[in-house]
């Protein structure tokens, strides 16, 4: 399994216990999903290596608190704090409508109701306050804020996303 085949679930941020329980603070809406799971993917150095868990159980709200089969003792644990947890993108939650996950628009046509094609999401930028689709548009990049009344329509089929942004947004990056 390679990174690229998979999503973030989340971080391993403390030992729960002295027999080697962790918790991983979970990146999701739904922490429910999450609970039964019978192995992930941790990111240790450059390797990207699977652990199947024995047991686990949500903890407060966005906490899983899992044991791992090989890992018994609180050395063990430590070696895997701040590590990264990964699950294959196959078990990702299918969403519907207009909602989506960042990785699966990338690559699809933006096209504003009044301007008409925009260009070609090439990434999304979530670093800032608002995330915004970062469109390429032959070499210029322009951002679009991505908030729930500029989505008009995630059309997965044809790879479009339809937008209606205020008027002189995409003119003010050309």
């Amino acid at each position: 399994m390679k990174k690229e085949d998979c999503f973030y679930l989340g971080k391993i941020v403390r030992k729960y216990s002295f027999k080697g329980e962790l918790l991983i603070k979970l990146d999701t809406d739904q922490p429910e999903l999450y609970e039964n799971l019978d192995a992930v993917f941790i990111s240790v150095g450059n390797n990207f290596i699977p652990f199947f868990i024995a047991s686990s159980q949500l903890h407060k709200s966005d906490l899983l608190r899992v044991s791992f089969e090989d890992v018994l003792t609180e050395a063990d644990a430590e070696a895997l704090l701040k590590a990264e947890v990964f699950l294959p993108l196959e078990m990702l939650p299918k969403l519907e409508g207009n909602k989506f996950y960042y990785h699966e628009v990338i690559g699809f046509k933006v096209i504003d109701k009044n301007f008409g094609e925009v260009g070609i999401i090439a990434s999304i930028n979530d670093s800032t306050a608002q995330a915004l689709f970062e469109v390429d548009r032959d070499g210029v990049q322009i951002f679009i804020p991505m908030n729930d009344e500029f989505i008009v329509k995630i059309d997965r089929d044809n790879k479009i996303v339809e937008v209606d942004v205020p008027d002189g947004l995409i003119e003010l990056y050309l």
